[in-house]
C-alpha cells in the first residue's frame, strides 16, 4: 500500500537528462512511495526500446532544425515532444503499480479543466474521438513506471515533418495522417498553461491517493549518478542501436503493433538477427533475436527454434502471429 507520494518537476528541457532523471527516480522510488514526475523535452522524437530509428523518424531533417532523437527504455511507438507538450511518469515498486490509479489522476486532472477526457484502448487517451496522451510502461522486475504525454498546444505541423508513420498504421486507426489523429487540448480549454495543468495533476495525485505530496528538489539527486545515465541516453550505441548486413527481412502489422525482422544469412544459416518493433511488450522481441540466431535459414527451422521456447501465456498471440509470418515467407 502507498504511504508516501512524492512529485518532482523538471527544470532541463532536454531529453538525455530528463529520461537519466527518469531512471534515476526509478531505482530510487521506496517500497511504500509512488512518485509523479513532470517533465518536458524541446524539439524531440522519442523512440520505443525496440524500434528502428531511421525508419521511425526523418533523423536529417530533425537535426538539421536543432531537434534530438532519443530512445526511452519502454516499448510503442515513437512520438515528437515540444514545449507545448507535458510528459508525466508515474513510478512506484511493482507491488504498489495501479496503472489504473495512475490513469484516474490524468483523467480527473484534466476533467477538472472542464475536458470530457476519458480513456481509449490500452495506452491512449483521449477526447472527442482524438488522441492527447499516448501512454508506455516499463518494468526492470522490481521497480516500475508508467510515462505519457500530455498534447497542449504541440506543433502538429513539426509532428507530422518529424515523423514516419506507416500507411498501415494510420489505417488500423482509421485516419489518412498522423495530424489527423491527435489533438491539442488547448483546442478545448484555450486559456489553460503549463502551470494550470502541473498544479492539477499534483492535486488529482493527492486526490486519488488521499495523500499529501511533497516535492522532491533536484539537490536531493546524486549527480554522479545522474550524469552517467546521461551519457548513456545520449550515446549513439543507445539510441541508433546495432545495425547489421542485413540480406533478408520480413515485417507485418499486426493487432499489437508492427514486427520488423531482418537477418544476415552466411551458408545457410542465420548469422546476426535484428528485430523492430512498437510493441507494448520489450523483453519478448529482444529474447527473439537470440532464439533465431545461428538457426538454419529455413521457415520451418526458425518456426521450431521459436516453439520449442516456454512461452507465457499473454505473449501467445504475438508468437502465433511471428509464427504465421515465417510460414508465409516458405523460405
Amino acid at each position: 500500500m502507498i504511504h508516501t507520494l512524492k512529485y518532482m518537476i523538471g527544470k532541463s528541457t532536454d531529453p538525455y537528462k530528463n529520461l537519466a532523471l527518469e531512471e534515476y527516480l526509478l531505482k530510487e522510488v521506496g517500497d511504500l512511495e509512488c512518485i509523479l514526475y513532470l517533465w518536458q523535452n524541446e524539439r524531440t522524437v522519442v523512440i520505443g526500446r525496440n524500434q528502428n530509428p531511421w525508419k521511425e523518424c526523418k533523423i536529417a531533417e530533425l537535426k538539421r532544425d536543432g531537434g534530438k532523437l532519443v530512445r526511452r527504455l519502454s516499448g510503442g511507438g515513437a512520438v515528437y515532444h515540444d514545449l507545448g507538450n507535458l510528459n508525466f511518469t508515474f513510478l512506484a515498486r511493482k507491488e504498489n503499480y495501479n496503472v489504473e490509479r495512475q490513469l484516474e489522476v490524468i483523467l480527473r486532472a484534466i476533467n477538472q479543466l472542464g475536458i470530457p477526457a476519458s480513456k481509449s484502448g490500452r495506452n491512449d487517451i483521449t477526447v472527442e474521438g482524438k488522441k492527447f496522451s499516448g501512454n508506455a510502461f516499463y518494468s526492470d522486475g522490481i521497480h516500475c513506471y508508467h510515462h505519457g504525454t500530455l498534447l497542449i498546444d504541440v506543433d502538429l505541423e513539426n509532428m507530422g515533418k518529424y515523423l514516419n508513420v506507416s500507411r498501415d498504421k494510420l489505417i488500423s486507426k482509421g485516419v489518412d495522417s498522423v495530424r489527423s489523429r491527435v489533438t491539442n487540448l488547448k483546442n478545448y480549454n484555450p486559456t489553460m498553461d503549463l502551470d494550470v495543468i502541473r498544479k492539477e495533476l499534483i492535486k488529482g495525485f493527492q486526490r486519488v491517493y488521499g495523500i499529501q505530496a511533497e516535492e522532491i528538489s533536484l539537490e536531493q539527486i546524486q549527480k554522479e549518478e545522474l550524469r552517467e545515465l546521461e551519457q548513456k541516453f545520449s550515446s549513439e550505441e543507445w539510441i541508433y542501436g546495432r545495425k547489421i548486413a542485413f540480406n533478408y527481412s520480413m515485417g507485418k502489422r499486426f493487432s499489437w503493433g508492427n514486427i520488423d525482422i531482418q537477418i544476415e544469412v552466411c551458408a545457410g544459416t542465420i548469422r546476426d538477427c535484428v528485430v523492430y518493433s512498437d510493441s507494448l511488450d520489450i523483453d519478448l522481441f529482444q529474447q527473439l533475436q537470440n532464439w533465431l540466431k545461428n538457426c538454419t535459414f529455413s521457415s520451418q527451422a526458425m518456426v521450431d527454434a521459436i516453439v520449442s521456447k516456454s512461452i507465457t501465456a499473454s505473449h501467445e498471440l504475438i508468437i502465433n502471429d511471428i509464427v504465421a509470418l515465417i510460414e508465409e515467407e516458405n523460405i
